[in-house]
């Protein structure tokens, strides 16, 4: 299992260092807009404090264009992946890179079929949307099961598995029963991971009873 921050805003990323909890990055233009940086800028910053995956997305919707942009964005640093949104060219893009040797991650996953092309055309990751399902009222966590059922029954399959749009834990620990291979996680989701109140709760009792002791 891998977890990794879900985020551009460099102090959330380095507390999920601090805590070992960032095996690798995921970005998109939505998230880089937030900061104010430059694409190039950002991604920059995040590869120099991160040994792991750094995920950075294309804004190109067409082949030629998207192997362009993902080609500039390889150049940024050794442990990039390019970040290519599921459609037509962005899968000819995929098989593309990969026959280069540049690792790729195809987002905005919303079905088996989508994760199966995906992986077919060689893609490093396939990253389904639980969160996004939930908002339109079909189970999510359902989508990792079936995409881990399919991937298991045929070992040639290389792509793992990125749960995304994770929008509390049991968007986590749903598809960790089931065997995903990657969790990218918004910082204030692992926050909530943290905490129990059952956890506050006994705190405050061995914090009580200490006093006793003074």
């Amino acid at each position: 299992m891998k977890i990794y921050v879900d985020s551009a805003d460099m102090a959330e990323i380095q507390n999920g260092l601090d805590l070992g909890l960032c095996d690798g990055v995921t970005t998109n233009p939505t998230l880089i807009a937030r900061t104010g940086k430059s694409m190039t800028d950002a991604i920059k910053d995040i590869c120099s404090v991160v040994d792991g995956d750094v995920h950075a997305e294309v804004l190109s919707l067409d082949a030629d264009g998207i192997y362009k942009e993902g080609k500039e964005l390889a150049k940024i640093s050794d442990n990039i992946v390019v970040k290519i949104p599921m459609c037509h060219d962005g899968l000819i893009a995929v098989k593309r890179f990969t026959d280069e040797g540049i690792k790729t991650n195809v987002t905005l996953i919303f079905s088996t079929s989508q994760a199966i092309l995906a992986a077919k055309a060689g893609a490093s990751n396939v990253c389904p949307f639980v969160g996004r399902l939930d908002d339109i009222s079909s189970a999510g966590t359902e989508l990792i099961h079936e995409i881990v059922t399919v991937f298991d029954n045929y070992p040639e399959i290389t792509s793992e598995i990125i749960v995304a749009s994770i929008r509390n834990p049991l968007h986590v620990v749903e598809p960790a029963l089931v065997g995903a291979h990657i969790f990218t996680i918004p910082g204030g989701v692992l926050k909530q991971m943290e905490k129990h109140p059952l956890t506050d709760i006994g705190i405050a009792a061995f914090l009580e009873d200490a006093k006793k002791f003074t």
